[in-house]
């Protein structure tokens, strides 16, 4: 191995938010249509959770593990600059990245081809996810949805809370409020029975989260977020949620790639038949 890519030359520090920058590049080199201003709003979550690998000066890997309270993690943006891939730089990104973590039980959204690599860290595969995208083709949404108003903000916390592994006040604030991203609700019978967020990324716009009590309010909050959207759109949706998949399909969506979702332990119960669409695979 040339000592200019050894492992034990990288120095690996907390990456700033202008750093990140030449991550979010690789990131969509990659192809996976990082959101537009995304960044801003991860690092409002644990600033302290993104580190970058140089190699004598020069950015050469990354992770984010971003820590949601005591008790979990989520771990994304795992990248090696291509002309130094098979070095050794990851595996020693990847470490100091999970130390970030503690004692959380960590989760990822993985390519299948790294569930191996993923397992030998203790990692366990839970689901798996497959991006949908395309021009979507939805009639227009009835009555019973509308845009987020600040007085639905206290119900959306606590149905969020009901569909993810941990409590993100702090995150789904920022996500709310950035002025890019625009959220829908469905009322039914005075009672919030679903969300939908959609933001604008490199190649499209991006759905995320799609939360939903029934497949009927999901098409309805859907068909909201797609007459936003004017044109193509992407919306990862997990695979075991047949309605879920069954409403990309029906809104002419057509898979690109599929991701796993992988855990290193048990994760707090939460309605994971109400997740239409993550809400973003490099955070969870």
């Amino acid at each position: 191995m040339p000592d200019a890519v050894r492992p034990d030359a990288l120095v690996i520090a907390p990456a700033t938010r202008d750093d990140w920058a030449t991550v979010v590049e690789w990131a969509d080199a990659e192809g996976w249509n990082p959101g537009e201003g995304d960044t801003a709003t991860f690092f409002t979550q644990d600033p302290d959770g993104f580190f970058l690998g140089k190699l004598h000066g020069e950015p050469a890997t990354a992770v984010s593990v971003v820590n949601y309270g005591p008790d979990y993690a989520f771990l994304g943006f795992y990248l090696v600059r291509p002309d130094l891939r098979g070095a050794g730089l990851g595996l020693a990104t990847w470490r100091a990245g999970l130390e970030h973590a503690g004692a959380r039980v960590v989760g990822l959204d993985g390519v299948p081809a790294q569930q191996a690599n993923y397992r030998r860290s203790g990692f366990e595969l839970a689901y798996r996810t497959a991006r949908f995208e395309g021009e979507p083709d939805l009639p227009p949404p009835d009555a019973t949805v509308r845009a987020l108003s600040p007085g639905d903000l206290t119900g959306l916390h606590a149905y969020d809370t009901r569909c993810v592994p941990a409590d993100r006040p702090r995150f789904l604030d920022s996500w709310l409020g950035d002025p890019r991203h625009q959220t829908v609700v469905r009322i039914l019978d005075g009672r919030l029975t679903g969300y939908g967020t959609i933001r604008p990324a490199r190649h499209s716009l991006r759905v995320g989260p799609l939360f939903a009590d029934t497949p009927a309010d999901a098409r309805q909050l859907l068909c909201a977020l797609a007459a936003i959207a004017d044109g193509p759109l992407a919306i990862d949706v997990p695979l075991h949620n047949t309605p879920a998949v069954h409403l990309a399909e029906e809104a002419a969506l057509k898979p690109a790639f599929e991701t796993a979702r992988m855990y290193t332990g048990p994760v707090r119960p939460h309605h994971t038949a109400r997740i239409f669409g993550t809400t973003t695979l490099e955070l969870g």
